[in-house]
């Protein structure tokens, strides 16, 4: 009996959810039509993927991934969806697992209403057309909501899930910002303990002693669906969020946005805009702080935002974090000598233990392990060291090789369905114009797969140099033998970063674990 997979998703147009902890409509009806489908056929129903709330260009789906894991593992023989853009709507992704990789795992794949079938010879052709289509729709969606995010930014029309803490959105006026008074008196609190002098650290352990909620427990307090962070300590105020806050404009009454930008339309991943491209608009809504607080916050802030007394950023700056909750461990000054620790443990009592190490101790440990592994790397016999270090390289030109030859089978068959496109037009079976669409996607794609190929192999064989040549680490490490002082270099060059934790007691040991770039 054939096994099935079920795959389900929430498509865009859809927005019929009931709340987030269930499945949509849409998704229940999609269930239901592929079981009892699945269950006519006489198959095995191995499991459902669901999907809800992602778009068919994401390729973060969590469900959507773990189908295309247990594909590859041969867990079952079918993959069955409503329709071919339910599993994505992307050419490339139709290409790489429908024409792919689901034939060589021996998989098959269904889209019921579209009836896009691998089992059905003369259907690739329509499939990669239904792809063509819906990557067309999806950019020109793309597009759309685009331009029409941006006019509105033009105009000062706030766009964004959830207002700025201090704010609610005005159910009266889509778009417009009004002052929440509960949460504006924080802000406000804020801004003055700042201006009188009171630290960051200690302006977030003062709310979190008066058990005032952080933005985002705020939020899901009263009501709002805020996806609260999983992490420890993620109700409380930290430094962070206090150093963000007192540099925002949006609370002078300027609506600020776009900050970021997307990276493409296939992908939800977001990197930050330069300044000059983001959307400044004054005057859009009632400020929660005057003139004459903002400006005098912002002239102590100048004055702080120093680095050390001659100039220069700690040699350790932002690679060491604390071992108890993973925070960033900052800079601070006792007696003419500099200490690193974490601030967490200020920002309320049971927050974290809080490491605490001086930069000189640490700086010993660090140097004391660059020459040991130094003196164990030279002194090892060179042929083992050459098959230890080039060990991870071969798993990466393994790897590779597997890839190049995954796309010289999609080349080799783009080139094929270009041939096979030529007979079917010279028999009718097509016209120009599908003709003409379908090859030059196919063209397109060759064109792709080539550059794919051509870079992978100049990356394996640079690889395959550098474990002939005993891997470059050699070389590394063999820059800092003998290492007497450390410099900020020399950390940025070997060093990942570095966990601490608290002394360990009865010693004047600490645990330390050092992550090289190597």
């Amino acid at each position: 009996m054939a096994k099935v997979a079920i795959y389900c998703r929430l498509s865009e147009e859809d927005k019929d959810k009931l709340n987030k902890t269930d499945d949509s409509n849409s998704i229940q009806n999609q269930k239901s039509m592929l079981l009892q489908y699945a269950m006519q056929q006489g198959w095995e129903v191995y499991n459902i993927y669901s999907d809800d709330d992602y778009a068919g260009a994401d390729r973060k789906r969590p469900e959507f991934n773990r189908l295309i894991q247990d594909a590859e593992d041969g867990k079952f023989d079918i993959v069955l969806c409503k329709t071919q853009s339910r599993f994505t709507r992307e050419l490339e992704l139709v290409e790489k697992y429908i024409h792919g990789l689901f034939p060589l795992w021996g998989v098959r794949f269904i889209g019921l209403v579209d009836n896009a079938d691998t089992d059905i010879k003369g259907n690739k052709k329509a499939r990669q057309i239904n792809g063509l289509v819906n990557e067309w729709f999806l950019e020109d969606m793309s597009e759309s909501i685009k331009s029409s995010l941006t006019i509105r930014r033009q105009n000062g029309h706030h766009i964004g899930s959830f207002a700025l803490f201090g704010y609610l959105k005005d159910p009266e006026v889509k778009g417009h910002l009004i002052i929440d008074e509960e949460a504006a008196e924080v802000v406000r609190d804020v801004f003055r303990m700042f201006a009188q002098g009171v630290g960051k650290t200690n302006i977030a352990r003062i709310l979190n002693e008066r058990g005032i909620p952080n933005p985002t427990e705020y939020k899901r307090q009263h009501g709002l669906r805020y996806k609260q962070p999983d992490s420890k300590n993620s109700t409380l105020w930290k430094y962070s969020a206090i150093s963000s806050m007192l540099t925002n404009e949006m609370y002078i009454g300027i609506m600020v946005q776009g900050k970021y930008g997307s990276v493409s339309f296939k992908t939800k991943e977001n990197k930050p805009r330069p300044k000059e491209d983001w959307f400044r608009v004054e005057c859009t809504h009632d400020p929660i702080i005057d003139r004459e607080l903002w400006d005098a916050v912002q002239s102590r802030i100048r004055k702080r935002a120093k680095p050390f007394d001659n100039g220069m950023i700690g040699i350790f700056a932002g690679k060491v974090h604390c071992a108890c909750c993973g925070y960033t461990m900052r800079s601070s000054k006792s007696r003419g000598e500099r200490y690193l620790q974490c601030s967490t443990r200020y920002i309320h009592k049971q927050a974290c233990e809080g490491a605490f190490i001086s930069v000189k101790k640490l700086e010993s440990i660090v140097i004391d392990e660059l020459n040991r592994m130094s003196r164990e790397f030279l002194d090892a016999d060179e042929v083992a060291q050459k098959i230890e270090f080039a060990k991870d390289l071969k798993d990466k030109v393994k790897k590779l090789k597997a890839e190049v030859e995954m796309y010289k089978n999609l080349l080799s068959k783009a080139a094929h369905a270009i041939s096979e496109c030529y007979v079917d037009k010279s028999n009718g079976d097509i016209d120009i114009d599908e003709y003409n669409t379908i090859v030059k996607t196919l063209r397109d794609n060759k064109i792709k797969y080539g550059k794919i190929i051509e870079d992978g192999e100049k990356l394996i064989d640079e690889l395959n140099k550098r474990i002939l040549a005993g891997d470059n680490r050699r070389e590394l490490i063999e820059q800092y033998v003998d290492v007497k002082e450390l410099d900020r270099e020399t950390v940025e060059t070997m060093i990942d970063h570095i966990v601490v934790g608290r002394r360990i007691p009865g010693t004047k040991n600490y645990p330390v674990e050092i992550h090289w770039n190597f």
